[in-house]
């Protein structure tokens, strides 16, 4: 489930410590294919921006692009949140761009 717009004001982009809790979750991601890590953490689709992420007091979120040119952001501190990002990840890695 999405994050509130509202909360999205109080979360600082990923440190590298807060990367590092969720190293497993990033190889994961440089696995997939159509995707090209330009900094840590921070995830392209072609020229595009697709992916990165954030944390705050409460844990750590991604902000992906799932369809159009909005970010949408997802909770994955827990290990279920991680599974349930990947997929929607991998979901729209095969749907064809339109942008």
């Amino acid at each position: 489930m999405p994050v509130q717009p509202a909360y999205r004001a109080h979360v600082r982009h990923a440190t590298p410590a807060g990367l590092e809790t969720i190293a497993e979750l990033l190889a994961r991601l440089r696995r997939l294919g159509g995707l090209t890590e330009r900094s840590p953490g921070v995830f392209y689709r072609r020229s595009r921006a697709f992916l990165h992420f954030h944390e705050d007091a409460s844990g750590m979120f991604a902000d992906v692009r799932l369809a159009g040119d909005d970010f949408t952001r997802l909770p994955i501190t827990t290990d279920d949140e991680q599974a349930r990002f990947l997929a929607r990840v991998r979901l729209a890695l095969t749907e064809p761009r339109t942008t």
